[in-house]
């Protein structure tokens, strides 16, 4: 067994916002290897672009507005 498979997240939720660039970007991959794919960002087409190359479920959601975040829910 190795290290990460202490932090498999298999039939877990994991969210993470900026998911299309930088950091946000590297955390998502890592969640993806690590068992869950889904992350949420505000811009649709690069979104798409990432949870393709991915292999994750992208869900456009903008964490300034109150009301986009109220609306997404994990697909």
């Amino acid at each position: 067994m190795t290290a990460l498979d202490s932090f498999r997240l298999d039939g877990k939720v994991a969210v993470v916002t900026g998911g299309n660039r930088g950091l946000g970007h590297a955390f998502a991959r890592a969640l993806c290897e690590a068992g869950r794919a889904c992350y949420r960002a505000r811009d649709q087409s690069r979104s798409e672009r990432v949870a393709d190359e991915l292999g994750a479920t992208a869900v456009t959601t903008d964490v300034t507005d109150p009301a986009s975040v109220a609306a997404c829910s994990t697909p």
